[in-house]
Formats: structure tokens, sequence, C-alpha cells
């Protein structure tokens, strides 16, 4: 199994990120006000804690989740996503999400093979918690509104493919 002394600290850096830039680049596809905002981004810390408490969460993604728990681990991880993404609009914010995530895939094929396959998966996992997150569209509180607008849907895909998952 991988840990964070399989990966130089730029790479661990990218694995802390990469599940909260699952999360951003569902949310930046289709914004959805102050209420989905704060529905979504409950979504991925929700992930985050079943990663944590889960026997059955694999190895490397524990690693994450615990290192991410530290003060030290948020800190990389606030400060690498806003040395890349503080001066995005939504839309290239989302398509440097999916470009980050296309890397993380790399890096997981090739430095955690035996991992990749499960923290992809994951990442997926909390893109999709994220899109159901909230209503999208529709009218005071989201009634008449859709679960996953058709632009989170497009977003899941490319997140997919970005992962190959």
């Amino acid at each position: 199994m991988a840990d964070k002394t399989s990966f130089t600290k730029e790479e661990w850096t990218s694995l802390l990120e990469s599940p909260m830039i699952a999360g951003m680049a569902v949310t930046a596809a289709d914004p959805s006000g102050l209420w989905g905002l704060l529905k979504e981004s409950f979504a991925g810390g929700t992930a985050l804690t079943q990663a944590a408490t889960s026997a059955s969460t694999n190895g490397l993604v524990k690693a994450v989740v615990t290192d991410f728990s530290s003060s030290e681990g948020r800190s990389a991880a606030r400060d690498g996503l806003k040395a890349k993404f503080s001066s995005s609009q939504p839309a290239e914010l989302k398509n440097k999400a999916i470009d980050s995530l296309r890397q993380v895939s790399a890096l997981l094929d090739a430095k955690a093979p035996g991992d990749a396959a499960a923290f992809k998966t994951w990442l997926r996992q909390i893109s999709q918690s994220t899109a159901e997150a909230a209503t999208e569209g529709g009218g005071l509180f989201g009634i008449g509104g859709v679960q996953v607008s058709d632009a989170e849907k497009a977003t899941l895909a490319e997140i997919s493919s970005a992962l190959k998952v």
C-alpha cells in the first residue's frame, strides 16, 4: 500500500487537494447560489468524515484523510488550492479542476497502482455526492428544480474521463 512516504511533498499536496477539487469542479460547473454552495461544500466534508470512520476505506484514502485532519495537512491543501485557483472564473476553475484530477489520476497510476482504482472511485463519489447535494434551478428553495443539472452531468462525465473510472 502506498502512503505519504511514496510521494514527494508536492505530489502529496496534490492528493490532499484532490477531494476538494472533485467537489469544486461540480460546483463551478453550475453555481447554485449561497444555499446550494453550502450544501455542496458539506457534501465534500461528509465524504471525508465517512472515509475517516469507515473500516473498509482504502489505506491511501485513509492516509490522505488523516493527514488532511491535521492543521499542517489542511494548510498545505488550502495554500495549494489558493495558488491554483485564486484568480479563476467559474468556467476556468472547472477546467483547471478537471486538469488537476487528470494529473492526480496519472500520479496514482504511476506511484500507487494498487491503490489507484479505489482512490479514483472515491474522488468520483465525492463529485457525485456534491452534484446531488443541492437542487439546481427551480424557484424558491429549489422547488421545481432538478437534482443534477445537465452542466453537472457533463462535468461528472468529464471527471470520470479524467480519472479513468
